[in-house]
Protein backbone atom coordinates (compact mmCIF):
# COMPACT_ATOMS: atom_id res chain seq x y z
CA UNK A 1 0.00 0.00 0.00
CA UNK A 2 1.20 3.28 -1.07
CA UNK A 3 1.57 6.28 1.58
CA UNK A 4 -1.43 7.64 -0.36
CA UNK A 5 -3.93 4.84 0.42
CA UNK A 6 -2.85 5.13 4.25
CA UNK A 7 -3.84 8.46 4.22
CA UNK A 8 -7.11 7.74 2.80
CA UNK A 9 -8.23 4.89 4.69
CA UNK A 10 -9.83 5.19 7.60
CA UNK A 11 -8.50 4.76 10.93
CA UNK A 12 -10.51 2.16 12.77
CA UNK A 13 -13.27 2.94 15.45
CA UNK A 14 -12.45 1.95 18.57
CA UNK A 15 -14.59 -0.88 19.86
CA UNK A 16 -18.22 0.55 22.10
CA UNK A 17 -17.52 -2.22 24.67
CA UNK A 18 -18.46 -0.55 28.46
CA UNK A 19 -14.56 -0.19 30.10
CA UNK A 20 -14.92 -2.29 33.67
CA UNK A 21 -14.82 -0.36 37.03
CA UNK A 22 -11.03 -1.20 38.50
CA UNK A 23 -9.88 0.75 41.61
CA UNK A 24 -7.81 3.54 40.70
CA UNK A 25 -3.95 2.58 40.00
CA UNK A 26 -2.01 2.95 43.54
CA UNK A 27 1.60 2.48 44.49
CA UNK A 28 2.29 -0.14 46.59
CA UNK A 29 5.08 0.20 49.23
CA UNK A 30 7.01 -2.49 50.24
CA UNK A 31 7.77 -3.86 53.96
CA UNK A 32 11.04 -1.94 54.43
CA UNK A 33 9.70 1.11 53.18
CA UNK A 34 6.85 0.95 55.43
CA UNK A 35 9.34 0.34 58.36
CA UNK A 36 11.39 2.82 57.28
CA UNK A 37 9.03 5.67 57.11
CA UNK A 38 8.47 7.59 60.77
CA UNK A 39 4.50 6.80 62.41
CA UNK A 40 2.62 9.20 64.45
CA UNK A 41 3.15 6.98 67.39
CA UNK A 42 7.06 7.86 67.39
CA UNK A 43 5.90 11.49 67.01
CA UNK A 44 3.87 11.47 69.97
CA UNK A 45 6.18 9.44 72.51
CA UNK A 46 9.19 11.87 71.48
CA UNK A 47 6.98 14.89 72.31
CA UNK A 48 5.57 13.08 75.41
CA UNK A 49 9.72 12.66 76.35
CA UNK A 50 10.14 16.43 76.12
CA UNK A 51 7.36 17.41 78.03
CA UNK A 52 8.66 14.55 80.68
CA UNK A 53 12.16 16.36 80.85
CA UNK A 54 10.49 19.79 80.82
CA UNK A 55 8.61 18.92 84.13
CA UNK A 56 11.31 16.85 85.75
CA UNK A 57 13.48 20.16 85.71
CA UNK A 58 11.20 22.07 86.93
CA UNK A 59 10.06 19.93 89.72
CA UNK A 60 14.01 19.57 90.57
CA UNK A 61 14.27 23.34 90.71
CA UNK A 62 11.86 23.60 93.42
CA UNK A 63 13.18 21.20 95.32
CA UNK A 64 16.98 23.02 95.12
CA UNK A 65 14.92 26.00 95.84
CA UNK A 66 13.40 24.78 98.74
CA UNK A 67 16.66 22.87 99.67
CA UNK A 68 17.88 26.66 99.55
CA UNK A 69 15.59 28.42 101.41
CA UNK A 70 15.82 25.88 104.54
CA UNK A 71 19.77 26.23 104.35
CA UNK A 72 19.14 29.58 105.07
CA UNK A 73 16.54 29.56 107.90
CA UNK A 74 19.30 26.85 109.32
CA UNK A 75 21.85 29.21 109.06
CA UNK A 76 19.98 32.20 110.82
CA UNK A 77 18.90 29.63 113.45
CA UNK A 78 22.92 28.92 113.80
CA UNK A 79 23.84 32.14 114.07
CA UNK A 80 20.62 32.60 116.49
CA UNK A 81 22.07 29.87 118.39
CA UNK A 82 25.70 30.91 118.18
CA UNK A 83 25.10 34.45 119.76
CA UNK A 84 22.91 32.91 122.67
CA UNK A 85 25.85 30.65 123.04
CA UNK A 86 28.07 33.67 123.42
CA UNK A 87 25.66 35.50 125.71
CA UNK A 88 25.97 32.34 128.09
CA UNK A 89 29.76 31.98 127.76
CA UNK A 90 29.88 35.67 128.87
CA UNK A 91 27.28 35.12 131.77
CA UNK A 92 28.99 32.26 133.14
CA UNK A 93 32.66 33.97 133.23
CA UNK A 94 31.01 36.49 134.96
CA UNK A 95 29.49 33.73 137.98
CA UNK A 96 33.06 31.94 137.32
CA UNK A 97 34.85 35.11 138.56
CA UNK A 98 36.96 35.16 142.06
CA UNK A 99 34.92 37.46 143.44
CA UNK A 100 31.47 36.08 143.02
CA UNK A 101 33.37 33.15 144.46
CA UNK A 102 34.20 35.08 147.09
CA UNK A 103 30.81 36.52 147.78
CA UNK A 104 29.06 33.08 148.06
CA UNK A 105 31.41 31.82 150.26
CA UNK A 106 31.03 34.64 153.05
CA UNK A 107 27.10 34.20 152.40
CA UNK A 108 27.59 30.47 153.01
CA UNK A 109 28.93 31.37 156.83
CA UNK A 110 32.84 31.25 155.29
CA UNK A 111 35.68 33.93 156.76
CA UNK A 112 38.33 35.55 154.99
CA UNK A 113 41.52 34.47 156.67
CA UNK A 114 43.73 37.01 158.78
CA UNK A 115 46.16 39.21 157.46
CA UNK A 116 49.52 37.57 158.69
CA UNK A 117 49.79 33.96 157.88
CA UNK A 118 50.97 31.63 160.87
CA UNK A 119 52.23 28.16 159.99
CA UNK A 120 52.66 25.06 162.25
CA UNK A 121 56.00 23.39 162.17
CA UNK A 122 55.65 19.66 162.19
CA UNK A 123 59.42 18.75 163.02
CA UNK A 124 59.07 20.30 166.30
CA UNK A 125 55.60 21.22 166.62
CA UNK A 126 55.83 24.80 167.16
CA UNK A 127 53.52 27.85 165.92
CA UNK A 128 55.58 30.57 163.58
CA UNK A 129 53.54 33.89 164.04
CA UNK A 130 51.34 35.33 165.76
CA UNK A 131 47.75 33.55 165.22
CA UNK A 132 44.76 35.42 165.46
CA UNK A 133 40.89 33.72 165.44
CA UNK A 134 39.52 34.76 162.05
CA UNK A 135 36.49 37.00 162.32
CA UNK A 136 33.29 36.91 160.75
CA UNK A 137 32.40 39.92 158.14
CA UNK A 138 35.15 41.82 156.61
CA UNK A 139 35.15 40.53 152.91
CA UNK A 140 33.69 41.55 150.11
CA UNK A 141 30.06 41.61 151.57
CA UNK A 142 31.38 44.52 154.33
CA UNK A 143 32.94 46.12 151.34
CA UNK A 144 36.62 45.69 152.96
CA UNK A 145 37.85 43.80 150.35
CA UNK A 146 40.96 44.86 148.89
CA UNK A 147 39.76 44.11 144.75
CA UNK A 148 38.59 45.93 142.64
CA UNK A 149 34.32 45.25 142.35
CA UNK A 150 33.00 43.39 139.51
CA UNK A 151 30.07 46.02 138.94
CA UNK A 152 28.62 42.52 136.46
CA UNK A 153 27.86 41.61 139.49
CA UNK A 154 25.39 43.59 140.98
CA UNK A 155 22.49 41.97 139.93
CA UNK A 156 23.56 38.82 140.58
CA UNK A 157 22.19 36.84 143.99
CA UNK A 158 24.10 35.18 146.37
CA UNK A 159 23.62 31.34 147.22
CA UNK A 160 22.01 31.37 150.86
CA UNK A 161 21.64 28.24 153.41
CA UNK A 162 17.90 27.61 153.96
CA UNK A 163 17.07 24.75 156.61
CA UNK A 164 15.15 21.75 155.69
CA UNK A 165 12.57 19.73 158.03
CA UNK A 166 14.91 17.15 158.96
CA UNK A 167 17.75 20.16 160.25
CA UNK A 168 19.51 19.30 156.90
CA UNK A 169 21.20 23.06 155.36
CA UNK A 170 21.05 23.15 152.23
CA UNK A 171 22.44 25.66 149.77
CA UNK A 172 19.45 28.07 148.26
CA UNK A 173 20.76 29.47 145.24
CA UNK A 174 18.73 33.11 143.75
CA UNK A 175 18.70 34.52 147.67
CA UNK A 176 20.85 37.66 148.38
CA UNK A 177 22.50 36.84 151.98
CA UNK A 178 23.00 39.30 154.65
CA UNK A 179 25.90 38.95 156.43
CA UNK A 180 26.67 37.01 159.76
CA UNK A 181 27.29 39.90 162.24
CA UNK A 182 27.99 36.81 165.34
CA UNK A 183 31.69 36.73 165.54
CA UNK A 184 33.88 33.62 165.60
CA UNK A 185 33.24 30.71 168.19
CA UNK A 186 35.73 27.99 169.31
CA UNK A 187 35.20 24.59 167.89
CA UNK A 188 34.21 21.59 170.47
CA UNK A 189 38.54 20.47 170.54
CA UNK A 190 39.28 24.23 171.70
CA UNK A 191 42.03 24.69 169.16
CA UNK A 192 40.59 26.15 165.50
CA UNK A 193 38.02 28.90 165.85
CA UNK A 194 35.38 28.62 163.56
CA UNK A 195 32.62 30.54 162.21
CA UNK A 196 28.95 30.37 163.58
CA UNK A 197 26.86 28.85 160.36
CA UNK A 198 23.62 27.97 161.82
Amino acid sequence: MSAVSAATMPMPLPSREPRRSSPPLEVVTTRTQRRARPRAVYAVVGVLGVFAILLAQLLLSIVLSDGAYRITALEAQQLELDRTAQSLGESLNVLDSAQHLAANAESLGMVVSSTTPTFLLLSDASVQGTPRPAGSGGGILEGRDTHVGNVLLSDVPLVTLTTTAGGESLADPGVAAAPSSSGSLPSASGGIPSPDTR
